[in-house]
């Protein structure tokens, strides 16, 4: 099931690129896939592949907050139901479902100092973006621009001011996501759960 769910997101992956270059749409720069949820889509196909846990303990957290939170208010540019807003929930859905496989299948679980290495990963994600953002005058991760919808951006106040309270609240979410698995809190429940 593991490996099935990884090629199902590597093949939509590629008919999503193939549909791209069937219609006549400029992939680069715009379509380059530097948003975090390109980062995410990536990550679980190699954490379904590899079951890495160092890949694994970033995808939990970019898909956890990030990915969800794309699910929640999507940046579309077409009407619904077109190809193109179908496959972003697809892509979406598939990224987020590989996180929960993983986790409830218990073939994965997020590790001690995972959220601070999930951080620094979406930092180093957001410099390689920036500078493409700068030199390509494209807008990934939201560096330059909000986005044009209703999104919780617009409560993080003005630019470039909303991408440092954009940080805090990645790495509170990053912390709070991380609770279940603190030692503690994973003893309560093994305590909770009746042995067979």
């Amino acid at each position: 099931m593991r490996i099935a769910l990884a090629w199902t997101i590597l093949v939509d992956t590629i008919i999503w690129y193939a549909w791209l270059a069937m219609h006549g749409q400029r992939i680069f720069p715009d379509k380059l896939p530097l948003e975090l949820c390109d980062a995410s889509l990536a990550l679980s196909i190699i954490a379904l592949f590899t079951l890495n846990p160092l890949v694994f303990d970033v995808v939990y957290y970019t898909a956890s907050a990030g990915t969800a939170m794309a699910l929640l208010t999507p940046n579309l540019w077409e009407p619904f139901p077109s190809f193109g807003t179908v496959q972003f929930f697809v892509a979406h859905g598939l990224t987020l479902s590989t996180v929960l496989y993983l986790l409830w299948s218990r073939q994965a679980r997020p590790r001690p100092g995972s959220p601070v290495r999930a951080i620094v990963f979406v930092n180093c994600w957001a410099a390689i973006a920036g500078t493409t953002d700068w030199l390509c005058k494209t807008n990934f991760m939201y560096l330059l621009a909000k986005p044009q919808n209703a999104s919780m951006l617009d409560f993080l106040g003005p630019w470039p001011w909303y991408l440092l309270t954009t940080e805090a609240v990645a790495f509170c979410l990053f912390q709070l996501l991380y609770l279940p698995f603190r030692k503690p809190a994973a003893e309560a429940v093994r305590k909770q759960t009746p042995q067979n």
